[in-house]
């Protein structure tokens, strides 16, 4: 491991720090929406616990990837490799070849995944009735704890998969690395019981969030096949939607003090 004394005198490893904490800590709004939207499935009693072992095993399963950092790079190498039937090159060969790496495989299969589950809870806001957990006394369908912690984790798996070959690409300083996960961590340990505790209290919320996942779905389906999404755009999109959300709510909650004066 790099000597962390001089690092610390280094004002480039110091903005390297500041970068990767940001970056960290935006990729792993993913993560949390997604771990919020089905604690809140759970019983009440159980939801805070599930929150803290699944955060908890994103930073394990993160600093067990940085530890096998040699490992992980070579997740970007091509394993499959598919001829596209599709435009002729001058020697009468596929123009080129759809190539395939474990990081693309692991991102295909997280996508889907995503893509699958939310819109299965999609259906089950919409048509309740249909659920297929245990409803509780309000009807809502609560999910199983040890099912709920298994899908969290193949989830956490993508996400850190992505993060550490962000943190990679960034800076080559493990320590860096290494705080910045943590830190990002941290974040979002503070921030999942508010967060999880908001969306269940506004339904529309949640409909935005799974709006979110779908989207968040489809660009690791897209970056899985070799089409890079800049990241800007995904969180643009979803800060401006949560900003019309936000501008719906305070509009409801200011129609509904004007209606018993009117």
């Amino acid at each position: 491991m790099d000597s962390i004394t001089p690092l610390l005198s280094d004002p480039a490893a110091w903005a390297a720090l500041i970068t990767l904490i940001v970056m960290e800590v935006v990729l792993g709004v993913d993560n949390l929406i997604f771990i919020s939207i089905l604690s809140n499935k759970l019983p009440e009693h159980q939801r805070s616990k599930a929150r803290r072992i699944g955060i908890s095993l994103a930073l394990v399963m993160r600093l067990g990837l940085l530890s096998t950092i040699a490992f992980i790079v070579t997740l970007t190498q091509p394993v499959l490799s598919l001829p596209w039937q599709g435009p002729v090159g001058a020697d009468g060969h596929p123009a080129f070849e759809l190539q395939f790496s474990w990081r693309d495989l692991i991102l295909i299969a997280g996508g889907l995944f995503l893509v699958w589950k939310a819109t299965t809870e999609i259906h089950e806001k919409t048509a309740p009735g249909d659920g297929h957990g245990v409803m509780d006394t309000s009807g809502r369908v609560v999910a199983n704890f040890g099912a709920a912690i298994a899908q969290i984790l193949l989830l956490d798996l993508v996400f850190s998969i992505d993060s550490i070959l962000t943190a990679v690409g960034m800076t080559e300083h493990l320590p860096i690395m290494v705080t910045a996960v943590i830190v990002a961590v941290a974040t979002m340990m503070l921030a999942a019981d508010p967060l999880a505790n908001f969306i269940n209290k506004n339904p529309t919320v949640v409909m935005l969030a799974l709006g979110f996942l779908l989207m968040i779905g489809a660009v690791l389906i897209a970056d899985g096949f070799g089409v890079h999404v800049p990241k800007g755009y995904i969180y643009a999109a979803m800060a401006f939607s949560a900003l019309v959300e936000a501008l719906n709510m305070a509009a409801r909650k200011a129609a509904s003090r004007k209606g018993p004066e009117g």
